[in-house]
């Protein structure tokens, strides 16, 4: 039986609740004091993950006590101890790796330094999260009716580490990519690199509302506390894999916007009859693809280090995405803000797109 561990967090105070109910009855000040002083638990223990090659595994869910404001917010070193603290709780219920959930992947130099601490692996997960996201783009595109190599492609977030791996695989076989991010000397630093390693000319901004409305598929994968995404500035008939948690799109698209599908990246089917025993929201034996990383690495035995830093080697992206296949981990059916899409909603957004 292989073994492993995933560290999660309350993306913010009302997913506390999900743990602790009797936070549903406390003001939010209170308990962002509160679990901020709580040491590392064990929030659940995972069963049932079974390869199709025969292996099994099992884990744990490891609850680090910050939400996603301070983690951004507190002393890096204070936050990065705290890591530590679960990555070791892990340890000791006997995982031989351990993958950082949601912020904790991108805290200071994205796990590099929690490695060191740690006597067993860490992976953030983000090389089967890019492929996935990929994976779902594609196929989104496909049922919209929208050809890749001719459309306007914007990343955002593009110059972490889930977004550079996004834009080194689509200049592959894309040339119109626009890049978004915080930064513009780092904009600048990918677009000269793209430039040179696959001819790409790709537009650059740090202003959203500059490329939005030119931009006919968006992957965004930024680390922003709240939604980034005007959804008004959408192009008609655009596709978009939010791979962000939390959302980089607004809940409010699906009310306001009847012609863009938006669809959840990252979520992949886990073989075997898995019980996680904590709810997050997904349907029975499907989860995150960083999660899923986690349990790929598990299964194939592949205790090392693995998607750490600012910048993921294309390489592992591949090798990663090859072993989720020979152990049965797939692409899960779209969904969007938690909701599976049918083919008759994206038939009805076809329509609208084309009568206007």
């Amino acid at each position: 039986m292989e073994r492993f561990g995933f560290i999660v967090h309350p993306l913010q105070i009302a997913d506390v609740a999900r743990k602790f109910s009797v936070c549903n009855f406390l003001p939010d000040g209170l308990i962002e004091s509160l679990i901020k002083m709580a040491p590392p638990f064990e929030v659940s223990k995972i069963t049932g993950v079974k390869s199709e090659l025969g292996v099994e595994a099992e884990g744990w869910f490891i609850g680090c006590p910050l939400t996603s404001r301070q983690i951004l917010e507190l002393p890096t070193e204070e936050v990065v101890e705290k890591i530590i603290a679960a990555g070791i709780k892990a340890q000791k219920l006997g995982a031989k790796l351990v993958g950082l959930g949601a912020f904790t992947s991108i805290v200071g130099d994205k796990g590099i330094t929690i490695a060191k601490e740690l006597d067993i692996p860490v992976t953030t997960g983000n090389s089967y999260t890019v492929a996935t996201a990929i994976e779902g783009t594609k196929l989104a595109c496909d049922m919209m009716g929208l050809e890749m190599k001719r459309s306007n492609i914007l990343i955002i977030g593009a110059t972490g580490s889930i977004g550079r791996a996004c834009v080194q695989l689509l200049a592959q076989d894309n040339k119109y990519l626009m890049l978004a991010a915080r930064r513009e000397e780092n904009l600048r630093k990918l677009a000269a690199k793209l430039k040179v390693e696959s001819g790409v000319e790709a537009l650059i901004t740090t202003n959203l509302e500059e490329l939005l409305p030119q931009a006919d598929i968006i992957i965004t994968a930024s680390s922003a506390i709240e939604s980034l995404i005007d959804i008004n500035l959408l192009k008609s008939g655009a596709v978009v894999c939010d791979v962000a948690r939390p959302r980089d799109v607004a809940r409010q698209v699906k009310l306001q916007r009847n012609d863009v599908l938006v669809i959840d990246g990252g979520i992949v089917e886990v073989p075997g009859q898995v019980e996680f025993n904590f709810e997050f929201g997904f349907p029975p034996n499907t989860a995150y693809a960083c999660m899923a990383e986690t349990m790929i690495l598990a299964l194939s035995k592949k205790y090392e280090n693995y998607s750490l830093g600012s910048e993921l080697d294309v390489e592992k992206v591949l090798t990663i995405s090859q072993l989720a296949t020979e152990h049965g981990f797939k692409l899960a059916s779209l969904r969007s803000m938690e909701r599976e899409i049918s083919l008759q909603e994206v038939s009805r957004m076809r329509r609208i797109v084309n009568s206007t």
